[in-house]
């Protein structure tokens, strides 16, 4: 928690509460069904709880603002950032059936009504739209642009216009050319100091 406290010392006392207990959840939760790796599961703050905070140092989801999270695995960037903007509305999806399970004990621990964990291949969602789509380095940007993109209605609902928020490593500069659209990229270890950060990005577009 102290990584927690350190970027985010203003969070009420049912934040700060949902946060910590996080830890002791996913251990619980991951000795029965290994979603984050059990070699860094001692890095669980920062690896996994503030790299998807760093979503936040970017967009301010508005209250009432839909969120997707694409391939959420065990509930990240979801979980985090649900407990962060608890006047959002988040859904997170995975095609796993035994990721979600995680997801929605998670959620049901911590009593977390603003997020809804759905057991879904997003490209077979129909009859929706979101207001912004956030992932973590689920696949490659082209791909998943086609995924997502019918899902994302135009406008916008946080301090940046609606769109997508994806968070990524590495060289991106190929990857993105091939979607042929305009990106804007955030480095993390602007709002972070640890080492882990520095080559981590959020990769940014709009609708």
């Amino acid at each position: 928690m102290e990584l927690i406290d350190k970027y985010f010392p203003d969070l009420t006392p049912l934040q700060r509460e949902r946060f910590a207990a996080l830890y002791d959840l996913y251990a619980e939760w991951n000795a029965r069904i290994n979603v984050v790796s059990r070699k860094d599961f001692g890095q669980l703050y920062l690896r996994h709880v503030l790299h998807s905070l760093a979503i936040a140092r970017v967009c301010s989801f508005d209250a009432g603002a839909r969120i997707l999270d694409v391939g959420c695995g065990g509930g990240f960037p979801s979980v985090p950032l649900a407990i962060l903007f608890p006047e959002a509305r988040f859904t997170a999806a995975d095609s796993i059936a035994k990721k979600i399970a995680v997801v929605q004990g998670v959620v049901g621990a911590l009593g977390l009504e603003n997020l809804e964990p759905r057991c879904v291949r997003v490209e077979t969602i129909r009859g929706e739209r979101f207001h912004y789509v956030v992932s973590r380095a689920v696949t490659e940007m082209a791909p998943f642009v086609r995924w997502v993109w019918p899902l994302i209605e135009p406008g916008r609902h946080g301090s940046l216009d609606d769109g997508i928020l994806y968070l990524k490593g590495g060289d991106l500069a190929e990857e993105l050319a091939r979607t042929r659209m305009r990106w804007r990229l955030y480095d993390i270890s602007d709002f972070f100091d640890e080492e882990f950060f520095a080559t981590k990005r959020i990769v940014y577009t709009a609708r």
